[in-house]
């Protein structure tokens, strides 16, 4: 494999939990930290901060960090990647969510190791799945459902659980986790295309890719960042860190 990097983007605003990314947490911002446990799982040639934001930017390089600042105005984080990237010599590009600190180095490693072992150049995007089997965890509309073909490659992305259990017994759900890695052309391709009904009907990114033929390869994982979505998670990722 060529050039991997990973890229972080990092919005100031955020709707739960405003200026989430620059709370405290065991001394260092939450971006600071999540853009540390990136780089310390040394599997990337380069780990850049991608924002809108003057105060996220001057917080990763006055820490000895990269970053790099949005020029546009962006929709999602796939976008402002997608700008970053376009005239950087990088072959995979892995989005790692701001807002997670413990980003751990084996699910990463396993995105990778998909485009290692690819050597047809099959793959578009790889991202992860992890087994359900709570019923309330199940139904709910927040965790997106995916379901695969036998070599495991996305066929539909749903809020609703899907496959619909006929027989209880015969239905596996597994959940999308929102780590994605991608072939640079991929993402470029991905994001010049319009949004079609799908997405538009789920309010889910990945069902362009599916829509206009992008192969997404699912990975199982069991491993689960933990994310800061609310104060109340701040405070459970101080006392982790403190232990």
């Amino acid at each position: 494999m060529k050039t991997v990097v990973a890229m972080i983007p990092a919005r100031y605003e955020a709707t739960r939990f405003p200026g989430k990314l620059m709370k405290d947490l065991a001394g260092k911002s939450v971006i600071v930290r999540t853009y540390e446990a990136t780089k310390k799982s040394n599997l990337f040639d380069e780990v850049y901060v991608v924002t809108d934001s003057d105060i996220i930017y001057n917080e990763i390089t006055s820490n000895g960090g990269k970053a790099i600042k949005s020029i546009k105005d962006h929709e999602s984080g796939s976008d402002r990647i997608a700008e970053a990237i376009e005239n950087l010599d990088v072959d995979i590009v892995v989005n790692v969510q701001g807002d997670e600190p413990f980003t751990q180095k084996e699910p990463l490693k396993k995105l990778l190791e998909v485009f290692q072992n690819d050597i047809h150049n099959h793959v578009d995007i790889a991202s992860l799945m992890i087994k359900m089997d709570d019923d309330e965890e199940i139904n709910n509309p927040n965790n997106v459902k995916v379901v695969t073909d036998e070599q495991n490659f996305a066929m539909y992305f749903s809020r609703s659980p899907i496959p619909y259990p006929r027989e209880k017994s015969k239905a596996i759900y597994y959940k999308h986790i929102g780590i994605y890695a991608f072939r640079k052309q991929a993402l470029l391709k991905f994001t010049k295309l319009p949004v079609n009904r799908l997405e538009a009907a789920e309010k889910l990114e990945n069902l362009r890719f599916l829509a206009h033929g992008l192969r997404v390869k699912m990975v199982k994982t069991n491993q689960i960042a933990i994310g800061i979505d609310t104060p109340e998670d701040l405070k459970k990722a101080n006392t982790i860190f403190k232990h």
